[in-house]
């Protein structure tokens, strides 16, 4: 069910295309970008629980332990988990959702476009809400 909803949500952005993301300012910008570099980093160096900390709640509490969403990534995720030549995109708004564009090389040399879904973190900063893979067709971020 959640997976649907993550789907639904990132093919509003594919298909109404992006929203500007005027509600995000520069600083929140910075750590969104530095939250999902942080989870690529932690996967490059298979550090589990630094991939979790990225994380948000929700996600946090599907899979219960990083070791537990390390696996989910490697398998359902693997252009992410070992990702190359990592170009960041266009911040975007989805029903007041940002949504953080992330070109990448992945496995067998395959260019994929992440969108990332942000939350917000009440004691500041931001963590991973969701990701959706697409094949990589466009030249725009």
């Amino acid at each position: 069910m959640f997976r649907r909803l993550l789907l639904a949500l990132f093919a509003s952005v594919l298909l109404v295309g992006p929203v500007a993301a005027e509600d995000v300012n520069a600083a929140d910008r910075a750590a969104i970008t530095a939250a999902i570099r942080a989870q690529l980093d932690a996967f490059r160096r298979n550090d589990a629980a630094g991939a979790f900390r990225q994380a948000a709640p929700a996600i946090q509490t599907m899979f219960g332990t990083p070791d537990s969403f390390m696996a989910m990534v490697k398998g359902a995720y693997s252009p992410v988990y070992r990702a190359k030549n990592v170009e960041f995109g266009l911040l975007t708004m989805v029903e007041g959702v940002p949504v953080q564009r992330v070109r990448m090389d992945g496995t067998e040399g395959r260019r994929v476009l992440a969108l990332y879904s942000m939350e917000p973190m009440p004691e500041g900063g931001w963590r991973i809400a969701g990701c959706v893979l697409v094949e990589d067709d466009d030249k725009t971020a």
